[in-house]
Protein backbone atom coordinates (compact mmCIF):
# COMPACT_ATOMS: atom_id res chain seq x y z
CA UNK A 1 0.00 0.00 0.00
CA UNK A 2 1.80 2.99 -1.37
CA UNK A 3 1.83 6.16 0.80
CA UNK A 4 2.70 9.69 0.17
CA UNK A 5 4.91 11.49 2.82
CA UNK A 6 1.95 14.14 2.85
CA UNK A 7 -0.76 11.18 3.66
CA UNK A 8 0.95 10.44 7.28
CA UNK A 9 2.11 13.01 9.57
CA UNK A 10 3.78 12.61 13.28
CA UNK A 11 3.40 15.10 15.79
CA UNK A 12 6.24 14.52 17.89
CA UNK A 13 8.98 15.83 19.89
CA UNK A 14 12.55 15.34 20.16
CA UNK A 15 13.37 14.07 23.49
CA UNK A 16 10.43 12.33 23.88
CA UNK A 17 11.53 8.39 23.28
CA UNK A 18 7.70 7.66 22.55
CA UNK A 19 7.49 9.67 19.66
CA UNK A 20 10.83 7.85 18.85
CA UNK A 21 9.57 4.09 18.70
CA UNK A 22 6.29 5.69 16.30
CA UNK A 23 9.29 6.92 13.54
CA UNK A 24 11.32 3.65 14.21
CA UNK A 25 7.82 1.63 13.44
CA UNK A 26 7.32 3.28 10.19
CA UNK A 27 10.75 3.04 9.07
CA UNK A 28 10.38 -0.57 9.73
CA UNK A 29 7.69 -0.73 7.47
CA UNK A 30 8.93 1.92 4.55
CA UNK A 31 6.11 4.24 5.32
CA UNK A 32 7.52 8.03 4.17
CA UNK A 33 6.12 10.37 6.63
CA UNK A 34 6.65 14.17 7.55
CA UNK A 35 7.74 14.68 11.28
CA UNK A 36 6.11 18.17 12.60
CA UNK A 37 7.80 19.25 16.44
CA UNK A 38 6.10 20.18 18.84
CA UNK A 39 6.71 22.94 21.70
CA UNK A 40 5.40 21.22 24.36
CA UNK A 41 5.44 24.55 26.65
CA UNK A 42 3.16 26.11 24.36
CA UNK A 43 0.65 23.58 22.57
CA UNK A 44 -0.24 24.21 19.43
CA UNK A 45 -4.09 24.10 18.38
CA UNK A 46 -3.42 21.14 15.81
CA UNK A 47 -1.84 19.15 18.89
CA UNK A 48 -5.10 19.99 20.98
CA UNK A 49 -7.58 19.58 18.52
CA UNK A 50 -6.08 16.04 17.73
CA UNK A 51 -5.24 14.73 21.02
CA UNK A 52 -7.90 16.65 22.75
CA UNK A 53 -7.83 13.71 25.84
CA UNK A 54 -4.51 13.85 27.10
CA UNK A 55 -3.13 16.76 25.01
CA UNK A 56 0.86 14.63 24.08
CA UNK A 57 2.61 13.55 21.59
CA UNK A 58 3.20 11.37 19.29
CA UNK A 59 -0.01 11.50 17.49
CA UNK A 60 0.14 10.02 14.16
CA UNK A 61 -1.96 11.33 11.51
CA UNK A 62 -3.05 9.43 8.71
CA UNK A 63 -4.67 10.63 5.97
CA UNK A 64 -6.54 13.48 8.09
CA UNK A 65 -7.22 11.00 11.05
CA UNK A 66 -5.11 11.19 14.00
CA UNK A 67 -4.86 8.18 16.01
CA UNK A 68 -2.66 8.89 19.74
CA UNK A 69 -1.01 7.03 22.66
CA UNK A 70 2.33 4.90 21.04
CA UNK A 71 1.75 1.37 21.93
CA UNK A 72 -1.68 2.23 19.97
CA UNK A 73 -0.06 3.84 17.23
CA UNK A 74 2.21 1.50 16.52
CA UNK A 75 -0.35 -1.30 16.78
CA UNK A 76 -2.52 0.39 14.17
CA UNK A 77 0.90 0.83 11.53
CA UNK A 78 1.04 -2.96 12.01
CA UNK A 79 -2.53 -3.51 11.12
CA UNK A 80 -2.79 -1.12 8.23
CA UNK A 81 0.72 -1.34 6.59
CA UNK A 82 0.05 -5.19 6.97
CA UNK A 83 3.20 -6.25 4.67
CA UNK A 84 6.66 -8.06 6.68
CA UNK A 85 8.36 -7.56 8.20
CA UNK A 86 5.35 -7.80 10.92
CA UNK A 87 5.78 -5.80 14.77
CA UNK A 88 3.63 -8.69 16.25
CA UNK A 89 3.48 -11.87 15.95
CA UNK A 90 0.58 -13.40 13.54
CA UNK A 91 -0.17 -16.17 16.23
CA UNK A 92 -2.92 -14.62 18.57
CA UNK A 93 -1.59 -15.95 21.93
CA UNK A 94 1.92 -14.99 21.14
CA UNK A 95 0.48 -11.34 20.24
CA UNK A 96 -1.10 -11.27 23.50
CA UNK A 97 1.77 -11.89 25.48
CA UNK A 98 3.87 -9.12 23.80
CA UNK A 99 1.02 -7.16 24.21
CA UNK A 100 1.07 -7.96 27.91
CA UNK A 101 4.94 -7.14 28.46
CA UNK A 102 4.61 -4.06 26.34
CA UNK A 103 2.13 -2.79 28.34
CA UNK A 104 3.97 -3.81 31.70
CA UNK A 105 7.25 -2.08 30.48
CA UNK A 106 5.61 0.80 29.77
CA UNK A 107 3.09 1.15 33.14
CA UNK A 108 5.45 -0.67 35.37
CA UNK A 109 8.78 -0.11 34.42
CA UNK A 110 9.53 3.10 32.54
CA UNK A 111 8.03 5.00 35.28
CA UNK A 112 10.16 4.07 38.06
CA UNK A 113 12.74 5.79 36.45
CA UNK A 114 11.72 9.55 37.32
CA UNK A 115 12.09 8.75 41.09
CA UNK A 116 15.93 8.40 39.78
CA UNK A 117 16.03 11.71 38.76
CA UNK A 118 13.99 13.20 41.03
CA UNK A 119 16.25 11.93 44.30
CA UNK A 120 19.40 11.63 45.37
CA UNK A 121 21.48 9.74 48.45
CA UNK A 122 19.23 6.76 50.42
CA UNK A 123 16.09 7.92 48.74
CA UNK A 124 18.06 7.46 45.15
CA UNK A 125 19.68 4.08 46.10
CA UNK A 126 16.46 2.71 46.89
CA UNK A 127 14.71 4.17 43.29
CA UNK A 128 17.44 2.24 41.42
CA UNK A 129 16.56 -1.01 43.54
CA UNK A 130 12.95 -0.55 43.03
CA UNK A 131 13.69 0.14 38.83
CA UNK A 132 16.81 -2.70 38.74
CA UNK A 133 13.82 -5.09 40.63
CA UNK A 134 10.93 -4.11 38.25
CA UNK A 135 13.34 -4.98 35.42
CA UNK A 136 14.32 -8.14 36.53
CA UNK A 137 10.51 -8.84 36.44
CA UNK A 138 10.68 -8.04 32.82
CA UNK A 139 13.25 -9.90 31.61
CA UNK A 140 12.65 -13.07 33.41
CA UNK A 141 8.75 -12.83 31.87
CA UNK A 142 10.40 -12.56 28.70
CA UNK A 143 12.84 -14.90 28.85
CA UNK A 144 9.83 -17.93 30.54
CA UNK A 145 7.20 -16.46 27.33
CA UNK A 146 9.59 -16.38 24.78
CA UNK A 147 12.05 -19.56 25.48
CA UNK A 148 15.50 -19.20 23.58
CA UNK A 149 14.89 -15.77 22.69
CA UNK A 150 17.47 -14.59 24.59
CA UNK A 151 19.85 -13.45 23.00
CA UNK A 152 17.11 -12.62 19.83
CA UNK A 153 18.67 -9.89 18.27
CA UNK A 154 20.82 -9.52 15.96
CA UNK A 155 21.73 -6.05 13.85
CA UNK A 156 20.60 -7.34 10.65
CA UNK A 157 17.35 -8.72 11.78
CA UNK A 158 14.14 -6.22 10.91
CA UNK A 159 13.01 -4.64 14.93
CA UNK A 160 9.84 -5.91 16.44
CA UNK A 161 7.23 -4.22 18.61
CA UNK A 162 9.14 -5.10 21.49
CA UNK A 163 12.33 -4.08 19.58
CA UNK A 164 10.79 -0.93 19.34
CA UNK A 165 9.71 0.05 22.73
CA UNK A 166 12.20 -1.32 24.69
CA UNK A 167 15.26 0.08 22.12
CA UNK A 168 13.17 3.36 21.96
CA UNK A 169 13.39 3.72 26.06
CA UNK A 170 16.29 2.61 26.84
CA UNK A 171 19.25 2.84 23.79
CA UNK A 172 20.54 6.05 26.16
CA UNK A 173 20.75 4.38 28.67
CA UNK A 174 24.40 4.98 28.76
CA UNK A 175 23.73 8.61 28.73
CA UNK A 176 21.41 8.29 32.30
CA UNK A 177 24.33 6.05 33.98
CA UNK A 178 26.93 9.06 33.17
CA UNK A 179 24.22 11.97 33.84
CA UNK A 180 22.53 10.60 36.99
CA UNK A 181 23.41 6.89 38.28
CA UNK A 182 24.09 3.66 36.53
CA UNK A 183 20.39 2.01 35.71
CA UNK A 184 21.10 -0.52 33.43
CA UNK A 185 24.31 -3.08 33.79
CA UNK A 186 25.25 -6.03 32.78
CA UNK A 187 25.73 -7.42 36.54
CA UNK A 188 22.43 -6.72 37.60
CA UNK A 189 20.52 -7.66 33.93
CA UNK A 190 22.54 -9.38 31.84
CA UNK A 191 20.06 -10.48 29.19
CA UNK A 192 18.38 -6.94 28.65
CA UNK A 193 22.06 -5.32 29.00
CA UNK A 194 23.34 -7.10 25.75
CA UNK A 195 19.51 -7.01 24.24
CA UNK A 196 20.02 -3.27 24.30
CA UNK A 197 23.55 -2.95 23.26
CA UNK A 198 22.34 -5.12 20.03
CA UNK A 199 19.54 -2.84 19.23
CA UNK A 200 21.95 0.55 19.69
CA UNK A 201 24.08 -1.26 16.54
CA UNK A 202 20.89 -1.27 14.37
CA UNK A 203 20.86 1.28 11.89
CA UNK A 204 17.40 2.54 12.26
CA UNK A 205 18.08 2.77 16.26
CA UNK A 206 21.05 4.26 14.77
CA UNK A 207 19.28 6.92 13.03
CA UNK A 208 16.86 8.01 15.58
CA UNK A 209 18.85 8.10 18.51
CA UNK A 210 20.43 11.36 19.63
CA UNK A 211 23.71 11.82 20.12
CA UNK A 212 25.21 10.93 23.06
CA UNK A 213 26.64 14.27 24.45
CA UNK A 214 23.62 15.92 23.87
CA UNK A 215 21.58 13.44 25.89
CA UNK A 216 23.61 13.73 28.99
CA UNK A 217 23.58 17.62 28.32
CA UNK A 218 19.81 17.25 28.55
CA UNK A 219 19.37 14.68 31.04
CA UNK A 220 22.19 16.49 33.30
CA UNK A 221 19.91 20.31 33.10
CA UNK A 222 16.76 18.20 34.09
CA UNK A 223 18.11 15.88 36.93
CA UNK A 224 19.65 19.58 37.96
CA UNK A 225 16.11 21.43 37.54
CA UNK A 226 14.30 18.30 39.41
CA UNK A 227 16.95 19.01 42.55
CA UNK A 228 15.96 22.67 42.78
CA UNK A 229 12.24 22.09 42.36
Amino acid sequence: MEEKQSDVLVIDTLASAYCKRVELALKVKGIPYKSLEEDLSNKSELLLSYNPVHKKVPVLVHNGNPISESLVILEYIDEYWNNSPKLLPEDPYQRAKVRFWATFFDQKVIPHILPIFMSKGLEQEKAIEDFIALLKMFEDGIKKDFPGKFPFFSSGQSLDFLDIIVGSNLCGYRAINEAVAVILSQEKNPEIFSWVNALREHPLIKEIMSPHEKLVARIREKFSLSLKS
